[in-house]
C-alpha cells in the first residue's frame, strides 16, 4: 500500500472506531437519561458513571461566589436539552455526546495561541499541557476543559485527564446524511478538506475515567456564561496596585552589585518600573533547584533587597519546583515526591499537605521571610510531542494517589496554591508569574507566560485567555528590530502583566535591541530617542492603572474578564466571531495591535459610536476602518458614552501613592464610572475596607461620590474633567 493510500486507510479506520464508540457498539449499554442538579444560580451539575476523585473541583482554589452568581439572572433556565445528552463507558475511558446547533460557534478550551474559533471548522481540541502552545491541537500552557457557545451557555467537564473535545466534526452514525451525492473526490485537497456533518454534536472523550461530572453554565449571553464559570471558581484575582505597573526581569548572570547598577539606570532615565525580576542566578543550583542563596553573587541578600526597595522596586524571584539533592529539604521531601525525577531533582507532590509544608519551609526561609513580593514559577508544564521530553512521564505515581497524567494537568495549579499560602497567611497580595495552569484558576493571582515568541500568537492568547478564567502576558523578550520592539511593548502594556523579560540582555533593550551588540555594550545611535519613546509607552500604562484596577475589581466581584475577545461583548455580530487580533481592555477601550512591517491594518468597530484615542475623532461603528498608526502608537478606540479616568503617570507605586486623575467625557451622556479605592497591598478589601468612587457627569455638573469602609489615604484625586 503506498503512503497516500495508507494515510486514507488509517483515517477511515480511526473514524470508524470513533463512530462505533459514539453509537455504543463495543461499549457498555447507555445509561438512563441524565439528571441535572442545580448547584448554584444558573449552574447545573450532571453526573455520569463513576467520576474520579482527583479533579479540578477537588483541588479548587476558592469556594464558589454564590452571592455573585445570584446577581446574574438567577432564574436562568438550563440551556441544554438533556434528552440529547448521552454517555458511554468503554475500555478506553468514557465519552459524552452533547447537542450542538449547526450555527453556533465555540470558544475557550484554555490558553490557545494558534486557534480561536474552535468550531470553525470542527476540530479536535486536546486538553493537554505543553511548552509549545503554538499548535493546531489546542494543547497549551493552560488547557482548560471549558468552552462557551455563541448560543449563550458554557460547559465545564471536571477532569484532570487529557480529554479530547470534538467540536462539531463527529456525529453518530444514524445522523449522518450524504452531502456530496454524486461527487467523486480525486484531488488531495478535496480528499482532505474539512467536512462538517449535517447534524453537529460535541463529542468529549475522557481517557481512563469511568465517569465524569459536567457543569453547565447559563447565559443568557456568552459573557454571562463566562462570568458564571469564573464566579463558580471563586471570582477573579485582584492584583495589588503595584502589580499593574511595569515589570522588568534583569540579566540572569548578574549578582547583587550589577543588578543594583542596572536598576539604578532605570531611575536615572525615569523609566517607569515597579517590579524587578531576579532570574535563576540567585540560587546555588537551578536545574534542579536548591532554593539556597548563592552568596558569591549575593553576599548579603538582606542588604540587596533593602537597597532595591529604597529605589522603589518590588521583588520577584524565579524558581522551579524540581528539588536538587543538595537542597536542605531534599531528604524530607523525598517521601512526598513522585517516583521519577526531573533533571535529577525530586518532583514534589503538591497535592499533599506534607510536601507543601516542607517546600514552603525552605522558600519561606529564603524568600517569604524577607518579604519578597512575587515569584516566577517556571518549568511546570510538559512537552507531550517532544522526542526528548524533560519532564516526568505520565506513568509516574505520587503519594497522594495522582498519576502522571493527572499531575501534569494539575501541577501548575497546585504549585500556585502552594506558593500563594504565605501571602494569604500574611494578609498581603502578590502578582506573580507561572508557566502552567488549568481549570478554575481565576482566583489565583498568577499570570501565565510562555517561552514561545510569535507576536500574533501572543495577541491571540490575550483574546482567548478571557474565555477560560486565565490571565496571560505577551511578555516582551528579544525583538528583531526597533519597530518590532515598539510593537511588542505596545501590546504588553495592554495586558494583565506588563513584563519586559530581558534576562539575556546586559543593558536595557531600548539601548540596543541586538542581543550580541547589547552584551558588548554597543548601543544604538538612536538610543536616546528609543529610550524616550519607550518611556512614553510605559507612562501610558501607568496612566491606565486606575481604570484597569476597576476592571480587576469587577473581575473579582462579577467574574467579567478584564481583557477579552470582542465576541464576548457582541456575540450577535457575526463579523466579530473570527476577530482574534482585537480585544477589549476593560469595558470601554478596544485595542488593535499592529505588527512589524504593517503600515496600516483593518479594524472592525462594532455598532455604536467610537472615538480614536489619539485624535479624539468620532467614528461610526458597524463597519471596518483603516488604522495607520506609526510605530510608537498602538491603535486604541474608546466607546462613546464613557467616562475615562486617566492618571498622571508615576515612575513606581508606593504604599501611599495617590493618583491625580483627569476624567475624560467621551461622547454624549457618558455613563457613570466606578473607581475602587483601598490600601492597594493587603487583603483588607475583602472585609469591607474598600471605597467606591462613583464618577458622574450631567452636562456641566460633575461629581465624585466616595462611599465605603476604607479610611486610609485618598488614592484617587480628581484634578479635572475634560471633553474628549
Amino acid at each position: 500500500m503506498n503512503t497516500f493510500s495508507s494515510r486514507v486507510f488509517r483515517r477511515l479506520v480511526f473514524l470508524a472506531a470513533g463512530l462505533m464508540a459514539i453509537s455504543g457498539r463495543g461499549a457498555e449499554p447507555a445509561a438512563a437519561a441524565p439528571q441535572a442538579e442545580l448547584v448554584a444560580p444558573g449552574v447545573w451539575r450532571i453526573r455520569f458513571g463513576q467520576p474520579e476523585q482527583f479533579t479540578p473541583t477537588y483541588f479548587r482554589s476558592a469556594a464558589m461566589d454564590v452571592a455573585g452568581l445570584q446577581a446574574l439572572a438567577p432564574n436562568a433556565p438550563l440551556p441544554l436539552d438533556l434528552a440529547k445528552v448521552t454517555f458511554q463507558a468503554t475500555a478506553r475511558g468514557c465519552s459524552l455526546l452533547l447537542p450542538m446547533d449547526n450555527q453556533e460557534r465555540l470558544y475557550g478550551f484554555g490558553l490557545n495561541t494558534k486557534i480561536f474559533d474552535a468550531s470553525n471548522p470542527g476540530r479536535r481540541m486536546v486538553i493537554e499541557p505543553t511548552d509549545a502552545p503554538e499548535n493546531d491541537l489546542g494543547q497549551s500552557h493552560a488547557p482548560v476543559p471549558f468552552y462557551v457557545s455563541t448560543r449563550g451557555y458554557g460547559v465545564f467537564v471536571d477532569t484532570a485527564r487529557f480529554a479530547s473535545f470534538y467540536t462539531g466534526n463527529l456525529a453518530p452514525a444514524q445522523d449522518v446524511v450524504e452531502t456530496d451525492a454524486g461527487k467523486i473526490s480525486t484531488s488531495t485537497a478535496e480528499l482532505y478538506r474539512a467536512r462538517e456533518p449535517r447534524m453537529k454534536t460535541m463529542v468529549v472523550e475522557v481517557p481512563a475515567a469511568k465517569g465524569v461530572e459536567v457543569y453547565v453554565f447559563a447565559g443568557p449571553a456568552m459573557l454571562d456564561a463566562v462570568q458564571r464559570y469564573n464566579l463558580f471558581a471563586g471570582g477573579g484575582a485582584l492584583p495589588p496596585l503595584w502589580g499593574l505597573g511595569v515589570h522588568y526581569r534583569g540579566y540572569a548572570p548578574y549578582g547583587a552589585a550589577d543588578s543594583l547598577g542596572l536598576a539604578a539606570k532605570f531611575r536615572a532615565d525615569h523609566i517607569p518600573c515597579d517590579v524587578w525580576g531576579v532570574e535563576p542566578g540567585w540560587q546555588t543550583r537551578t536545574y534542579p533547584c536548591t532554593f539556597v542563596w548563592d552568596t558569591n553573587k549575593f553576599p548579603d541578600p538582606d542588604a540587596f533587597l533593602k537597597q532595591m526597595r529604597e529605589m522603589g522596586y518590588r521583588m520577584n524571584f524565579w524558581e522551579h519546583a524540581f528539588t536538587h539533592s543538595s537542597s536542605p529539604i531534599h531528604d524530607a521531601l523525598k517521601p512526598w515526591s513522585g517516583n521519577y525525577r526531573v533533571w535529577g531533582g525530586l518532583v514534589p507532590d503538591f497535592a499533599t499537605p506534607e510536601a507543601r509544608k516542607i517546600f514552603l519551609k525552605q522558600n519561606g526561609a529564603v524568600l517569604f521571610s524577607r518579604g519578597v513580593e512575587g515569584v516566577k514559577l517556571d518549568e511546570c508544564d510538559y512537552q507531550p510531542e517532544s522526542a526528548t521530553p524533560w519532564s516526568f512521564p505520565v506513568v509516574s505515581s505520587f503519594p497522594s494517589g495522582l498519576d502522571g497524567e493527572q499531575m501534569h494537568s494539575l501541577f501548575g495549579l497546585l504549585y500556585q496554591q502552594t506558593m500563594l499560602t504565605p501571602y494569604r497567611d500574611q494578609g498581603v497580595r502578590t502578582w506573580s508569574l507561572v508557566r502552567n495552569s488549568h481549570a478554575l484558576a481565576s482566583p489565583l493571582p498568577f499570570v501565565v507566560y510562555s517561552d514561545s515568541y510569535d507576536h500574533r500568537c501572543y495577541v491571540r492568547g490575550l483574546c482567548n485567555a478571557g474565555f477560560s478564567g486565565l490571565l496571560w502576558t505577551p511578555e516582551v523578550r528579544d525583538a528583531n528590530s526597533v519597530e518590532d520592539f515598539y510593537r511588542r511593548v505596545e501590546t504588553v502594556i495592554f495586558s494583565p502583566n506588563a513584563v519586559i523579560n530581558a534576562w539575556f540582555l546586559k543593558n536595557p533593550p531600548w539601548y540596543q535591541v541586538n542581543t550580541d551588540k547589547n552584551k558588548r555594550d554597543e548601543f544604538m545611535p538612536e538610543r536616546d530617542a528609543v529610550t524616550a519613546g519607550i518611556r512614553d509607552l510605559l507612562q501610558l500604562r501607568m496612566s491606565f492603572i486606575p481604570y484597569l484596577y476597576t476592571a480587576f475589581n469587577e473581575y473579582r466581584t462579577t467574574g467579567k474578564p478584564p481583557i477579552r475577545a470582542l465576541v464576548l461583548d457582541w456575540p450577535g455580530d457575526a463579523k466579530v466571531r473570527p476577530i482574534d487580533d482585537q480585544f477589549m481592555f476593560g469595558d470601554s477601550v478596544m485595542v488593535a495591535p499592529m505588527f512589524t512591517g504593517q503600515k496600516k491594518r483593518a479594524v472592525y468597530l462594532p455598532a455604536g459610536d467610537w472615538y480614536d484615542f489619539w485624535t479624539h475623532a468620532k467614528l461610526v461603528g458597524g463597519r471596518t476602518i483603516e488604522a495607520t498608526n506609526g510605530v510608537q502608537q498602538i491603535p486604541l478606540f474608546v466607546k462613546g458614552g464613557t467616562l475615562l479616568p486617566l492618571a498622571a503617570p508615576v515612575e513606581y507605586i508606593k504604599d501611599d501613592t495617590g493618583f491625580n486623575l483627569t476624567v475624560y467625557l467621551v461622547g454624549d451622556q457618558p455613563a457613570d464610572f466606578t473607581l475602587y479605592e483601598d490600601d492597594g497591598v493587603s487583603s483588607a478589601y475583602a472585609s469591607g475596607k474598600q471605597n467606591t468612587v462613583r464618577l458622574h457627569a450631567d452636562g456641566e455638573k460633575h461629581s465624585a461620590e466616595r462611599t465605603g469602609g476604607y479610611q486610609g489615604a485618598e488614592r484617587f484625586k480628581i484634578t479635572g474633567w475634560q471633553p474628549f
